[in-house]
């Protein structure tokens, strides 16, 4: 799930005062990406048909799609980890997309950043 770097920033925030785990965070000078577990797309559409605003500048990446892992270099810069993935056995833990969804969608509807501004 990626969304405008401020948000996330905020957001990331927000989910540590929660007590809510998150997983490895991509970042680029513009975007973060935090990555979670594997989602459905009907799971997806649940928990956003529950919302009253979704912000276009938040995106889901899902099978099929790719991100690009550190060191890579894009027009946006280089991708670097924001916070990288835990060395524990099986590799990192990842949230759910349930589990953040919530704070992502709300710091993107507090702060205003939306797709026309990107």
């Amino acid at each position: 799930v990626s969304l405008p770097a401020v948000a996330a920033a905020r957001a990331l925030a927000a989910l540590d005062r929660a007590g809510v785990a998150t997983g490895p965070v991509l970042a680029t000078r513009d975007r973060w990406a935090l990555l979670v577990a594997p989602y459905s797309l009907p799971r997806l559409g649940e928990l956003l048909y529950a919302k009253d605003h979704v912000p276009g500048s938040l995106r889901f990446h899902g099978e099929g799609g790719y991100l690009l892992l550190p060191p890579s270099a894009m027009d946006a810069g280089r991708v670097r980890w924001e916070r990288p993935p835990a060395e524990t056995p099986g590799g990192p833990a990842l949230p759910e997309i349930g589990a953040v969804l919530d704070a992502l969608v709300d710091t993107l509807n507090e702060t205003g950043v939306n797709a026309t501004d990107l």
